[in-house]
């Protein structure tokens, strides 16, 4: 049952107890792993065609049958001070000056853009007479998806998708060396946004809670995940720790493979960037978000 949930239950439960099974170094076949960690500190799965990683991904989904599998591409495999990959919001990543965790005075003022860029969403987007101003009024975690999603600043939310394809085509795009692809076991899915208090975690279908003229979230199949309950502010945050705040703790596999000899353009083609990205002309919401960021970056 779902309603007031006590402080101390951490942002993002690990993936659970039980076993799992995964791909996450060298060894052919997947296996049981008992330790989420054993996979966050691995160099990843090395998979040489999206096909064979499709084959993985299916053996996975069809053994892992208690979670529902998202997906995340990366150029590159960030890791924490214990050398464990690292998945965080925007919000709580490291300064990237510095590469450590935001102080409390980085955070206030990351807390306080976040609450400006808010306010300034809902005025630019009623001018728009864009449907659903009513519901981005009353929930806060609305507006944080759309800020998330068309990167107008940092949110307490990650973006996933539940297409392979599509994550493995945002890890391509600057990848220097191998790309990784991370797979997210969370809660089965129901609504636009589900909520467990078990699992400490809100997961958006982007697709359902964005108007249809916001085009990017539909064509890259999005998701976002959050915390549950939502950590509103600084004072909410200081209940928790930084490792709490990691949606690595919900890995269950982690793969890494070459771009450019991955993709086969007769059978999987990557997905070109102008396809992930539409333009201004084509989704209202991006110019809406670039008007949103200009404001952001003078505050």
């Amino acid at each position: 049952m779902l309603g007031s949930v006590p402080c101390y239950i951490p942002f993002v439960e690990r993936i659970g107890q039980q076993e799992v099974w995964s791909f996450y170094d060298d060894q052919a076949k997947a296996r049981e792993v008992k330790s989420v960690t054993e996979i966050r500190k691995a160099d990843g799965h090395p998979v040489s065609t999206f096909f064979e990683l499709a084959m993985k991904v299916a053996e996975l989904q069809f053994r892992n049958r208690e979670h529902v599998l998202l997906f995340r591409g990366q150029s590159a495999d960030h890791r924490n001070r214990e050398s464990n990959t690292s998945l965080k919001p925007s919000l709580f990543r490291p300064v990237p000056k510095t590469g450590r965790n935001p102080d409390e005075i980085v955070l206030v003022e990351r807390f306080r853009k976040l609450e400006e860029a808010e306010r300034a969403l809902i005025i630019h987007y009623a001018r728009q007479r864009l449907l659903g101003v009513e519901r981005l009024k009353r929930h806060r975690i609305l507006r944080w998806t759309l800020l998330q999603h068309y990167e107008v600043c940092a949110t307490p939310l990650l973006d996933v998708t539940h297409s392979l394809r599509i994550a493995a085509s945002f890890a391509s795009q600057q990848s220097r060396g191998d790309a990784f692809l991370f797979v997210l076991g969370v809660p089965n899915l129901s609504g636009a946004i589900t909520a467990s208090a078990e699992a400490g975690l809100q997961i958006v279908r982007l697709s359902s809670v964005c108007p249809p003229t916001a085009v990017r979230p539909h064509l890259q199949e999005g998701y976002l995940l959050g915390e549950y309950p939502d950590m509103s502010g600084y004072n909410q945050k200081e209940l928790y720790h930084h490792y709490e705040i990691d949606f690595g703790r919900r890995l269950v596999a982690k793969f890494r493979f070459n771009p450019r000899k991955f993709w086969k353009a007769d059978t999987f083609p990557q997905v070109a960037r102008k396809a992930l990205y539409p333009t201004a002309a084509q989704d209202p919401l991006c110019k809406l978000a670039m008007t949103l960021r200009k404001g952001i970056e003078n505050l």
